[in-house]
């Protein structure tokens, strides 16, 4: 049976309810897993740690003054396991945070309440190829998925989202995204900043109508989708919406328009929500606190900074804890990367108004990405790369609570070590290209099954790749690179024709481990990456959802 005949049976024969068995493989602790689990035996339908179940529905919910807001949003239920697993409190229309220790065996039942399929991506978790959220195994509405794994990753602030072909930028948009935050014992031992210290912040931005519901592009929620094409391409639905009059039918709605067009480049709203809020205001004590962000927005890049410039203290990244901390004046933050900082607010006196920022900065989309982006900021208001305030702060009053220093060194991290790769001496080179309206790699957009011979990779091993994005004029556009499985290390960045630095590289935060990373146009990144534990097809794509859903997405393969 050839191998993509072999993937249809299995995709055939697991998609309405899967519980896979697999074998956690001996761990290699120099790349984050934990040596406890060397040869654990994962039991089919056996006994679990935790057990959740999360619906995700269709909802109305209160997000700006005036009628309530139909949102799509995870509902969750805790059916076994510590009852703080599960916290219900995130509000607004985010999904639950689900708070997993390293090693807990969890199984999570998502149901689907949509009116279309669905699926979830576990994002930056290292688990089996069936329980990754791949679209092949899409449930239908009034289906169930049934996901089992054991944690292996380390400690670090994760999150999950759907995942189905050409429609996941629709869904995360409507509302469905929530948090996954993993802990360890070598991150109880720091004594971080822990409980109502202890936030996450999850950045978006969306755009509403004058009846205050959610504009996606040229579709409003519970209108009838356009058609799209089986290969994510931009030619029939998308494009025959821009022209069939999805370019200007928006009414009085401001930003997101431009239907295909605009789907391709970007959705940029024109308000920013924070934790599914707008005109958000943290309320803090005179104490430490770790602030764990996320940027979930479609296709926004964020350069955050305070606005009397006091340093940034990064204390993790997508995969966990820094070795140790780095101070910066801004951080640039794209879409699916995770930055946790540690920030002392007794600096500041009682009653200090503090603003987060996103400084301007030249997003390179020059020609069509730099008029979509103003197009679709609301008359240049929030165009791509424009300044904003993201978030307001309030120093409450109280007696100042001295801050506990951070360590010097947060966490044992190996040094990443390029000459272990069995592809030391030259990189895989995937372009990131365009061509007849659909976006690629390699010239090569998403395929359902397929890869190709650069994309098959053998298990154990480790490879380095370099992601190009060379594009120029019109279809210069910045790309998150977002690679399922096991985290991966930033070896290097070039810009331009001499190689040199990008005007916005002191932002950008590189270290540690990674599942995204920000390639701006001009620029070459280079990874590397192992392979490891588990075997089977998964997706290496843009982060920019749309980019995602017009076919800037591939598979690669993992072979024993």
């Amino acid at each position: 049976m050839g191998s993509t005949q072999l993937e249809r049976f299995r995709m055939n024969k697991q998609r309405r309810h899967i519980l896979i068995s697999s074998s956690v493989v001996t761990a290699v602790a120099a790349f984050g897993l934990p040596p406890a689990f060397s040869g654990k035996r994962d039991v089919h339908g056996g006994p679990v740690d935790v057990h959740i179940e999360l619906r995700a529905a269709p909802d109305l919910i209160n997000i700006r003054p005036g009628s309530p807001t139909q949102v799509w949003r995870y509902k969750g239920k805790l059916l076994s396991g510590d009852p703080g697993v599960l916290d219900l409190s995130a509000g607004g229309y985010l999904g639950p945070v689900i708070r997993l220790r390293r090693g807990q065996r969890v199984r999570i039942d998502l149901i689907n309440g949509l009116p279309e399929s669905t699926i979830i991506h576990w994002h930056g978790l290292h688990v089996p190829e069936a329980m990754d959220g791949h679209p092949r195994y899409a449930v239908d509405p009034g289906e169930r998925y049934t996901y089992e794994f054991t944690v292996v990753n380390r400690a670090g602030s994760y999150w999950f989202h759907p995942h189905p072909h050409g429609r996941t930028g629709k869904q995360v948009y409507y509302g469905l995204a929530g948090l996954l935050q993993v802990s360890d014992a070598e991150e109880d031992a720091l004594g971080l900043p822990t409980g109502a210290q202890d936030l996450s912040l999850v950045f978006q931005d969306r755009s509403f109508d004058s009846e205050n519901q959610l504009i996606y592009l040229s579709e409003r929620l519970g209108a009838t989708p356009p058609q799209r094409s089986t290969q994510g391409g931009m030619m029939g639905g998308r494009m025959g919406g821009m022209m069939g009059g999805g370019m200007m039918n928006r009414g009085s709605t401001r930003a997101g328009g431009m239907g295909g067009m605009a789907g391709m480049m970007g959705m940029f709203g024109d308000e920013i929500l924070v934790n599914g809020k707008p005109g958000a205001t943290l309320d803090v004590v005179p104490r430490a606190y770790r602030l764990r962000l996320l940027n979930a927005s479609n296709s926004r890049i964020y350069k955050l900074a305070w606005h009397d410039d006091t340093p940034l203290t990064v204390i993790g990244t997508d995969g966990g804890l820094l070795e140790a901390p780095l101070q910066r004046n801004h951080v640039m933050l794209a879409p699916a990367e995770r930055l946790d900082l540690w920030v002392d607010f007794s600096r500041w006196p009682a009653g200090t108004p503090l603003t987060l920022q996103s400084l301007a900065f030249d997003s390179g989309t020059g020609g069509m990405g730099g008029m979509m982006g103003n197009m679709m900021g609301g008359s240049g208001a929030l165009a791509d790369g424009a300044p904003f305030t993201v978030l307001s702060v309030r120093v409450q009053g109280g007696v100042p609570h001295a801050a506990k220093p951070l360590p010097p060194r947060l966490a044992t991290l190996p040094a990443a070590d390029p000459s272990a790769a069995v592809n030391a001496g030259s990189a895989k080179v995937f372009d990131l290209t365009m061509g007849m309206m659909k976006w690629g790699i390699n010239g090569r957009s998403f395929e359902m099954l397929e890869t190709t011979a650069l994309e098959t990779v053998k298990l154990g091993t480790q490879e380095i790749w370099e992601f190009r994005n060379d594009s120029s004029g019109m279809m210069s556009m910045a790309h998150s690179m977002h690679v399922h499985g096991q985290q991966f290390r930033v070896l290097s960045r070039s810009y331009g024709s001499n190689g040199g630095a990008h005007p916005e590289s002191a932002g950008f935060i590189d270290e540690g481990w990674k599942d995204t990373v920000l390639v701006m146009p001009g620029e070459r990144v280079r990874i590397l990456k192992r392979f490891a534990d588990y075997t089977g097809l998964f997706l290496y794509h843009c982060h920019m959802l749309e980019h995602e859903d017009s076919g800037l997405m591939r598979n690669y393969r993992v072979v024993a």
